[in-house]
């Protein structure tokens, strides 16, 4: 079945369609990882985005009930060089293809994904979507110049109900702007009774919860969309030990007055070197987000950078001077190979048990 990757800017690459038929129209993307498809399908802050793996062969272990990072999948497209039909693994349930078509996201594969890399090294990200025939593509780019990227996706894949995920320790309110899963698993090893509450609940709410401390998950889109929740941040702060992820590190760079940006085309793999600037030590993450904190907007914050992107020099950490309050860019929580940033939760457990006293 013939398929077609068109770009915003009038470029159109042919190949096999796979997955679902039915098409939206997304931010292109690309992943630098060599595994963990299936973690990047179901991570949520993928969400209007189509999501093109730079490494060639996908689909050679399957899927499997076990490392899914959501229940509902939000990203919108897969584009892979090779596709394997027949995964040879012992814990495979089911074929990419067929994941795909249940879940219904759209893929394509048998194209040149190096060539499309380089365009959006050059460009950074664009606008994309599928379609079937030649005939369509020219109707196709004119509407993906006139669409603007989506707005507040975070909404989309919040949680819409509070949910307890019961536990015998401290008491942590997870606010879910698109949480992985394996967020939930790390500090339900270590005993935390967890309620999960949607992106935007009230500060009074949290706080009648009385919790031990706050996680700001990770998740899709631009942090500035979220006006209402970096007020609520703002609050949270002075009051409660806060740990962010990802989104969350750049909500507590927001409602410390420091600013984001958005990256030429982002930083998505699983393999990205970050110094951790206390100790010197290099750390192998992984990490999945288009907008950073900006180094510069810090210096008239009570914030300090604690975390380098080694790659860019970016922003990866953030540390409040006053209170108990600290955040990564990356992911703690992902299983990459490496496990060198398992620490960060063990952080905040030691600020939970230190109640509001200073980090």
């Amino acid at each position: 079945m013939k398929r077609f990757l068109v770009l915003e800017d009038g470029s159109s690459y042919e190949g096999e369609g796979f997955g679902y038929d039915s098409y939206q129209i997304g931010e292109l993307v690309f992943n630098t990882s060599m595994t963990g498809y299936q973690e990047i399908l179901t991570d949520n802050s993928y969400c209007g985005q189509i999501v093109m793996m730079t490494y060639p062969l996908i689909g050679n272990y399957g899927i499997n009930k076990d490392d899914n990072e959501s229940v509902e999948p939000a990203v919108f497209g897969l584009v892979v060089k090779d596709y394997c039909e027949s995964p040879s693994n012992f814990r495979c349930q089911e074929n990419l293809d067929q994941y795909l078509k249940r879940v219904k996201i759209p893929g394509i594969y048998d194209l040149d994904t190096r060539a499309i890399t380089r365009k959006i090294r050059a460009l950074g990200t664009l606008k994309a979507s599928f379609c079937d025939t030649k005939e369509e593509i020219s109707a196709l780019v004119d509407t993906l110049k006139k669409t603007d990227f989506l707005h507040n996706q975070v909404a989309r894949v919040s949680t819409k109900n509070i949910y307890p995920i019961p536990g015998r320790g401290k008491k942590v309110v997870v606010m879910d702007f698109g949480v992985k899963l394996n967020i939930l698993r790390e500090l339900s090893n270590r005993g935390c009774d967890l309620i999960v509450v949607p992106y935007n609940t009230a500060i009074e709410e949290i706080m009648n919860l009385h919790p031990d401390g706050v996680m700001l998950s990770n998740g899709p889109g631009d942090p500035e969309d979220l006006t209402e929740v970096v007020e609520t941040v703002k609050k949270l702060i002075p009051q409660l030990p806060v740990f962010g992820i990802c989104l969350g590190c750049q909500l507590i760079a927001l409602a410390s007055d420091a600013k984001t940006y958005k990256l030429k085309f982002g930083h998505r793999g699983a393999n990205h070197p970050v110094k951790n600037l206390a100790t010197g030590r290099v750390e192998i993450t992984s990490q999945n987000h288009g907008f950073a904190v900006d180094i510069d907007s810090l210096n008239n914050t009570r914030l300090e950078m604690t975390h380098q992107a080694l790659n860019d020099g970016s922003c990866e950490g953030v540390r409040h001077l006053d209170y108990p309050c600290f955040a990564v860019q990356y992911h703690p929580e992902a299983n990459a190979g490496p496990q060198d940033s398992r620490y960060l939760f063990d952080t905040f457990m030691q600020l939970l048990e230190g109640g509001k006293a200073n980090a």
